[in-house]
């Protein structure tokens, strides 16, 4: 299957011309998703009765008959190996919520074809109608044998984070909510560079993160098995916190790992001495809490289109500001990590991602700076062609290293 970024259907009829034309001609994203942005396309040719008998029947069942007695052969003479489901039941998409699965399908597509541009590695977006989690697991179950692996997507927490354990538990390729571990992974990595710009080390930072959804749990963990110091998460209570009585089962076991500092009260509470802040969230910090961090202080506001932290307004007390839009410096960005992640995974069969295989891609990531750090390029662009063959190969060999490895 190949992504195609210029639509091959873009002369198609969809019974809604009178509509679709007049949105076209204001806006150029619906010229570009006209007819969809993907395409499945041969890599093999067709071009007579002899390529017919060998693509299809009878030589077809040869390679079937082989398969059914050798099933590990399946990665050798499919496209098994090379492909990743991207899932979703479409109740968290983007900013926008839940839109429901058929209005997810653009995103999907979207994901699609990041994954063929940046890693190599064909997608295909499959949306769910339900939104049950059982429903979810037991359908992904049984269209596991199609894949080498499964993207979760904009899927709501905090079904997200059972439905990936369940996932994990049930299969045997890897399966990987991108919406939590590649932003953890990119995450991490701009955090490193920081770092390593400031002189200091992880260990010695504590860092505030608001938003207690699937990316900011999954950062703070990760961060945590990465070395960070510690780290508080905030909710729209405030701290998550032991002696809080209203946290749901995600959120008692993240105050379990988090918040050595014990801290109590609100964002701006914790703000307060801060070294590091990372925005999931959305909403906007106030000036008064970003003057309140420590001196030489990290702001990652990656909230879009808004950040919580506008960077004229980080850049008057921060030492380095990152965010998640394109139009600024160090954009923290999951498709540095997603495709190289999963190429790396499928390079070597593994039978998952664990934590260590993310380590290693923050770092490759992280490395591709080199001598270029500076406070305005802690992470590189997705354009960078070093950053998918850097990640490959980090994940490739710590898979190797971990004995997840089937090759």
């Amino acid at each position: 299957m190949a992504a195609e970024i210029v639509n091959p259907r873009s002369d198609s009829s969809t019974g809604n011309e009178g509509s679709s034309d007049l949105a076209e001609s204001f806006d150029p994203a619906f010229a570009l998703h006209r007819g969809g942005k993907m395409a499945v396309q041969a890599t093999v040719p067709i071009r007579d009765k002899d390529d017919l008998s060998l693509a299809y029947t009878p030589g077809v069942a040869k390679v079937c008959s082989a398969i059914a007695e050798q099933p590990e052969l399946v990665h050798d003479y499919t496209w098994k190996s090379s492909v990743v489901a991207v899932v979703t039941d479409g109740t968290a998409v983007l900013g926008l919520g839940d839109i429901g699965p058929e209005a997810s399908l653009p995103v999907m597509e979207g994901k699609a074809i990041l994954f063929k541009q940046f890693g190599g590695v064909d997608a295909v977006p499959i949306a769910l109608a339900t939104t049950d989690v059982d429903e979810i697991v037991d359908t992904v179950v049984r269209l596991a044998p199609s894949f080498g692996g499964v993207n979760l997507e904009d899927i709501s927490a905090p079904r997200c984070f059972e439905i990936e354990r369940r996932l994990q538990e049930k299969l045997d390729i890897p399966v990987f909510h991108d919406d939590q571990h590649g932003t953890a992974v990119v995450t991490l990595a701009a955090l490193k560079n920081a770092v390593r710009l400031s002189g200091r080390t992880l260990g010695e930072l504590r860092a505030v993160i608001s938003g207690a959804g699937a990316a900011g749990v999954a950062i703070a963990k990760f961060l945590i098995e990465a070395g960070l110091g510690d780290v508080a998460v905030t909710d729209r209570k405030g701290i998550v916190s032991r002696d809080r009585e209203d946290l749901t089962a995600v959120k008692r076991e993240l105050a379990e790992i988090t918040n050595k500092a014990g801290l109590s009260g609100s964002l701006e509470d914790a703000l307060a001495g801060a070294d590091v802040y990372i925005g999931v969230s959305g909403g906007t910090v106030p000036e008064s809490a970003v003057a309140s961090m420590a001196p030489g202080s990290f702001v990652f506001a990656m909230a879009n289109p808004n950040p919580e932290v506008h960077p004229d307004v980080a850049h008057k007390y921060a030492a380095v500001v990152a965010t998640g839009r394109s139009d600024f410096p160090n954009q923290i960005n999951n498709v540095l990590a997603f495709p190289g992640i999963f190429a790396g995974a499928l390079q070597v069969r593994a039978s998952r991602i664990t934590e260590t295989m993310k380590i290693a891609a923050a770092e490759a990531l992280a490395a591709v700076v080199g001598d270029d750090l500076s406070a305005e390029y802690v992470i590189p662009s997705p354009f960078d062609e070093r950053v998918a063959p850097a990640v490959t190969a980090a994940v490739a060999a710590a898979a190797r290293a971990e004995g997840v490895a089937r090759r």
